[in-house]
């Protein structure tokens, strides 16, 4: 096949290629520039896609002996990752940036340009498997349950799938990753994995956001809608957040309270002990499958909240465009805004945006 290799300038997406040109692809390397002022040098783990990034990327591709290029991304990077976390933010949701880069840059900008240019397939760094199914192409889980990125790939369409190849999906662990690095001479074997959000190195979210949103002062509310402290923004805030609450009001039986609800039109949050959190039912609408959608319009999985989660036993209802899932035991701490990826067993079903979450502890009145 004529593969092009995204390559972060990490370890990861340069071993992947490697084992692509091994497997005898014809195999040309890109480096996307997603930012017009990308640092030149990043801090230790935070951040990547610096020009820093990009000096591994071309040397490693120089390494392997395959043509590389960098494309600026910049502006699709900006209005479909940067702007979109911004206005999720500004709408009192939680948003997942590392999905929404994998829906609109990686696998439709990046594999659309691709297409076009004649290659048969996009190449990544990212853990998880494809396996030819009774239905077709099916997205599963990594070996390495540590490493496992099928998460934030959840987005991806069967069409996309298609014309996707991930090498590293079956290696048992990173280490070995990071060895076969260095055998190969890649100078990238022991750099550290990227951390955080990539467009804020500092990890500073709260003062990023502060300068794009807004700082505007507003009220802390118990569950019986008591004001128990004040806030420099609720963009600030997020589902089971604990900590730089700042309450004036200590709660009656002395434990810590967490957030249970933002809501940004009244500029406001809500508060409660940790039980408050537990959720019993969430549904969104903007969703898509990992290959042919399900047979059934109701049906049993398994479902994961975030990147790092354990999934959880579930059943799955769609109708009327909404996808509502009801778990056998409560979810805990879901914020709109999340992304819900449906599996079978190892298998990826499709995912969808979390708007609606119905609590399981009865509100105060």
């Amino acid at each position: 096949m004529r593969i092009l290799a995204a390559m972060s300038g990490g370890v990861d997406s340069a071993v992947a290629a490697a084992r692509a040109v091994d497997a005898g692809h014809e195999v040309v390397g890109v480096h996307l520039a997603l930012s017009r002022a990308g640092g030149t040098l990043r801090a230790g783990s935070r951040g990547c896609c610096t020009i820093e990034d990009a000096m591994d990327a071309r040397r490693a591709a120089d390494k392997l002996g395959m043509p590389f290029y960098v494309w600026d991304f910049s502006e699709r990077f900006r209005d479909d990752v940067i702007d979109d976390f911004v206005a999720e933010y500004r709408a009192g949701r939680t948003p997942n940036p590392c999905m929404r880069c994998n829906e609109k840059i990686k696998f439709a900008a990046l594999l659309e340009r691709a297409v076009e240019l004649g290659f048969d397939a996009v190449c990544t760094g990212h853990y998880a498997t494809l396996v030819d199914g009774p239905d077709g192409l099916e997205l599963h889980r990594a070996s390495d349950s540590a490493k496992d990125q099928s998460y934030v790939l959840g987005v991806l369409t069967a069409e996309q799938l298609a014309h996707t190849y991930f090498p590293l999906g079956d290696t048992p662990s990173k280490a070995l990753v990071r060895a076969e690095a260095a055998e190969r001479g890649l100078t990238v074997a022991q750099k550290p994995d990227s951390h955080d959000i990539c467009f804020i190195p500092d990890g500073d979210t709260r003062g990023w956001l502060a300068e794009r949103v807004g700082a505007e002062q507003g009220e802390i509310l118990d569950r019986s809608g008591a004001v128990i402290g004040r806030h420099d923004g609720a963009h600030a805030f997020t589902v089971g957040q604990r900590k730089g609450l700042q309450l004036g009001v200590p709660a009656a039986d002395g434990k810590p309270r967490f957030v249970l609800e933002v809501r940004p039109v009244s500029n406001t949050v809500v508060v409660g002990p940790k039980e408050a959190l537990a959720t019993a039912e969430i549904a969104g609408e903007r969703h898509s499958w990992a290959g042919r959608a399900p047979a059934q319009t109701a049906f049993a999985c398994d479902v994961q909240i975030r990147a790092h989660s354990d999934p959880v036993p579930a059943r799955a209802t769609v109708a009327d465009g909404w996808v509502t899932v009801v778990p056998d035991e409560p979810f805990d701490g879901v914020a709109p805004g999340q992304t819900a990826v449906l599996y079978d067993g190892t298998r990826v079903l499709g995912q969808f945006t979390i708007a609606r979450t119905v609590s399981a502890v009865p509100a105060i009145v």
